[in-house]
């Protein structure tokens, strides 16, 4: 049986490839999606990948993939440093979650650098531009094969 993992992107990652290039780079969400299908498949999983910049949306998403998926890898954009409801969604369930940005929050500004999901999180990569995400399926899948 193949194991599903969930990919979710919050608000503003649909502009990725012309937003703020200086800070994101020019990968589009497009380009991602097809860079972490590629990896995930490497491994014998599948990506469900999604984005919304709704936040009951992400959360509705976090609740409905801890049914049935191996893993999440969430970026939550501007929601990181924001969303209790994302935070207590993730405390709620035992799907690990793998935490994504970008950019490297630490050398960005100061609100940035805390994290309602990190210490909920089964990890954190942050300032790989769109590598993050395949370390991340890198990540789920060695958590699966250790498990």
């Amino acid at each position: 049986m193949v194991k599903k993992i969930a990919v979710l992107n919050g608000p503003n990652l649909n502009l990725l490839g012309t937003r703020e290039p200086d800070t994101y780079g020019t990968t589009t969400l497009e380009e991602i999606h097809a860079l972490t299908e590629q990896q995930a498949k490497k491994h014998d999983l599948v990506v469900e990948f999604r984005q919304s910049n709704v936040e009951g949306e992400l959360v509705n998403w976090v609740q409905e993939a801890a049914k049935d998926r191996a893993g999440i890898i969430l970026n939550a954009a501007a929601y990181t440093h924001t969303s209790i409801a994302l935070h207590d969604a993730i405390a709620a369930i035992e799907t690990p979650v793998i935490e994504v940005h970008l950019s490297n929050v630490f050398a960005r500004e100061e609100y940035r650098h805390h994290s309602y999901i990190s210490d909920v999180a089964a990890g954190v990569i942050c300032g790989f531009g769109a590598t993050g995400y395949m370390l991340a399926v890198d990540a789920i899948a060695s958590m699966l094969r250790d498990k």
